[in-house]
């Protein structure tokens, strides 16, 4: 039978899949051109979202493109009419057709009139837009930029709350304050999807995956997406059309000089051929650098995990070492990046000086000559400090899209992976008959058998005992039940359907999973029994909590259920942990509980009386333990004993006992030889 597919998947190239992205720290750094493209619009559809915000943070955006227009002619005017004396419209420059109402306003006047409604109109253009838009004062000002480190994760802070504006004044201030909220809303929105899908991996998937390596994802990858979310659209737009403007205003006023026009139209191919020859490296150095970090992030989890093994078996130096080892390569895969983007600074600075020499020799040439006036001089020279920055823009856009690309590809992959949610199927309603497995085979991705040829039934009612050694494939089985793992080959029937046919969300809501590795919340008792159960009255948990034995520890406490277990979860005992986990189990509504050990830290008297309502529970549901305490399985109605993923024996305490050269037998034998010795000594 082939293998299940979500969403034209297996789960088995997913497992594989995300083995060999978390594993190379370079894989596939080169996506080419049209992946680029697709990861681009894909990003893009995004805007949706935002519609309304993203709209008023365009149309604010190209307002700011008037500053150029309208900032150089007020300079020519204060040069020529006011310091030199000149009178309005001497020289051969036209003016804009949108600044002759202006100029033809002046006419006749006095110098120090002329300088006073020039005043009145800069005084009004400051308040709206402020004095030079791009300078670097007003980019201070509105950049919104936060403290940062040099590396990839730290200045990944700044474009989740990215907020900019191109002028500033009193646009520059609502633009900002629309920009910040809509990079914090698109940021939010995508961390919350990535977030979502990473919970909603199948738990083979899951077991691939670091969580450092999560953590790093949702975090400092999801900000890659704001760059070309404003890159894409704002910067090439807004570029071209100043470029396109200018050109046409310089074109308009200096007819007469048609060389400078030239040059500056050249600055655009200048810039394309200093500026691209970089990409490739760019995106190639990001994902080392995203890549080494996100190895940083998951030793750090690993070792704050396992801080006890550490300090008991003095490994504090030898993890140090390792920290070290990998947060220097870190940091050495951002030089190298940092080190490409000095190149392309020297490159595109480089050929922006030779043009600008170029324009500064030929615009001083024509005032000396007196085709130009010592104004104009000032208004050519703003234009092209502008036309420099906007033909920059549309190479280095590119070049911010393949220092984005890699992150964005790393929050898309885990996207891409199968969901347990996208799996349908038939709504399941109370399990009435059990569970059969027939002829079932499950391997993992590294092709390791874990359970071969299973066929056994499980009916409602009985509680049924798993038993064997370590790594006999008891979890791997019970893993099935809820749907943890699927079949590699058979099937696993529940009330007569394949479980493949069945909702995953009906499969979870009747079975309830007792782990064995405690699993508790940063939440109050009371929150964390009802998990399973959000509307359970205080009765409910309270009864749940006497059948597991927590409820007079749970009294003793000074806050009783509402203590925090974020506060105090270090303090209880292993034991006390487990029975508010059994807990949780017990109250949840489901036709199946499914227990892994669930005796290991219970004292004697503890366990005695959860055997006994496990039995009583048993009536109407279908009860699976999985334990290695004899006192926990012989009363049950059956025990299944698995040897290396293959089911030897079936059959209740008594039966498997009296079988001569029985697995199950030579298993219970040996144990008690072992608490014999153990009493012995």
């Amino acid at each position: 039978m082939s293998e299940p597919t979500i969403q034209g998947t297996t789960l088995r190239q997913a497992e594989e899949n995300l083995d060999k992205a978390s594993n190379r720290l370079d894989l596939d750094t080169d996506p080419g051109f049209r992946a680029t493209l697709k990861i681009i619009g894909r990003t893009l559809t995004y805007i949706r979202y935002f519609k309304l915000r993203f709209f008023l943070k365009f149309f604010l955006f190209w307002l700011g493109l008037l500053t150029p227009l309208v900032l150089p002619w007020p300079i020519k005017i204060v040069i020529d009419n006011v310091i030199l004396g000149l009178p309005m419209g001497a020289g051969t420059t036209i003016y804009p057709p949108y600044f002759v109402p202006f100029t033809e306003f002046l006419v006749g006047q006095s110098p120090f009139m002329i300088m006073t409604w020039v005043f009145v109109l800069v005084a009004s253009w400051v308040l709206l837009f402020g004095a030079f838009g791009t300078s670097a004062a007003a980019q201070d000002a509105t950049d919104g930029v936060l403290a940062q480190g040099h590396d990839t994760a730290t200045q990944t802070e700044n474009d989740a709350n990215e907020g900019y504006s191109k002028v500033s004044g009193l646009i520059g201030l609502i633009e900002f304050r629309i920009n910040i909220r809509l990079s914090q809303s698109f940021n939010h929105l995508i961390r919350s999807q990535l977030f979502s899908c990473i919970n909603s991996l199948p738990m083979s998937v899951l077991n691939e995956q670091r969580i450092g390596d999560s953590v790093y994802r949702v975090m400092y990858d999801t900000p890659a997406l704001t760059n070309v979310f404003y890159q894409t659209i704002m910067s090439p737009i807004g570029a071209i059309l100043t470029f396109m403007v200018l050109i046409g205003v310089m074109s308009y006023s200096y007819g007469s000089v048609p060389e400078l026009i030239w040059l500056a139209i050249m600055m655009l191919p200048v810039q394309f051929i200093a500026m691209i020859p970089f990409s490739r490296s760019i995106r190639r150095r990001s994902q080392a650098s995203r890549s080494a970090g996100s190895v940083t992030t998951g030793n750090i989890e690993e070792g704050m995990s396992n801080v006890l093994a550490v300090q008991s078996l003095g490994g504090n130096k030898r993890e140090l070492q390792r920290f070290n080892a990998d947060s220097k390569e870190s940091f050495k895969r951002f030089r190298n990046q940092v080190f490409v983007q000095i190149l392309v600074v020297v490159a595109s600075g480089a050929g922006t000086a030779l043009l600008g020499y170029l324009a500064f020799y030929l615009i001083s040439s024509r005032v000396i000559e007196g085709v130009l006036t010592t104004g104009d001089y000032g208004v050519l020279f703003y234009y092209y400090i502008w036309l420099s920055g906007a033909v920059r823009a549309l190479p280095y856009v590119w070049l911010r899209l393949q220092h984005s690309i890699p992150g964005i590809r790393r929050v898309f992959f885990i996207m891409d992976l199968p969901s347990e949610i996208a799996r349908g199927g038939r709504d399941l309603a109370k399990v009435k008959k059990g569970f059969r497995f027939d002829n079932v085979s499950y391997r993992y991705s590294d092709g390791r058998r874990a359970l071969s040829n299973i066929s056994l039934e499980m009916k409602t009612g009985q509680i049924v005992a798993l038993v064997g050694a370590t790594g006999a494939g008891k979890t791997t089985l019970a893993y099935l039940l809820p749907g943890f793992y699927e079949p590699s080959e058979g099937r696993l029937l529940v009330d007569d359907i394949d479980v493949r046919e069945v909702s995953l969300k009906s499969l979870r809501r009747e079975v309830s999973y007792v782990f064995q590795e405690t699993q508790l919340f940063s939440d109050t008792i009371l929150d964390n029994i009802r998990y399973g159960k959000r509307n359970a009255t205080l009765a409910e948990v309270q009864t749940a909590a006497r059948i597991a034995g927590a409820h007079d520890f749970v009294m003793a406490l000074p806050d009783q259920y509402e203590t925090s277990l974020g506060t105090v979860s270090s303090k209880l005992s292993v034991g006390q942990k487990q029975r508010i986990s059994i807990a949780r189990g017990l109250l949840k509504e489901s036709s199946v509980l499914v227990l892994d050990e669930p005796t290991s830290a219970l004292d004697p008297e503890t366990e005695a009386h959860l055997v006994e309502a496990l039995h009583a529970a048993a009536k109407d549901k279908l009860v699976v333990i999985i334990a290695h305490r004899l006192s926990t399985i012989t009363h049950a109605d059956k025990i299944v004993f698995l040897e290396q993923g293959v089911v030897m024996e079936e059959g209740s305490h008594n039966e498997l006992m009296a079988r001569e050269n029985g697995h199950y037998r030579s298993y219970v034998m040996m144990q008690g030889s072992a608490k014999d010795e153990e009493v012995d000594s």
